[in-house]
């Protein structure tokens, strides 16, 4: 058998080690191109540029087609 704690951890002591384990929400900055918001040192989603620079080409998005009247 290992070895066995000899006192109960607290409470308290065991959610300070949790504390850290909360999720974060994403860190986000402007692109200076589209001003859409994006994560940092990412190229752009919705214009493809990263520093200034095209790097990415974005296709235009298909748009679906009206169903008729009825």
């Amino acid at each position: 058998m290992g070895a066995q704690p000899k006192r109960k951890k607290s409470k308290s002591r065991a959610m300070q080690r949790l504390s850290h384990a909360a999720v974060k929400p994403p860190a986000l900055v402007e692109c200076p191109q589209c001003h859409a918001m994006i994560r940092p040192h990412h190229a752009c989603p919705t214009c493809g540029n990263y520093n200034g620079l095209p790097i990415i080409e974005i296709k235009e998005k298909k748009k679906k087609p009206e169903a008729p009247a009825s």
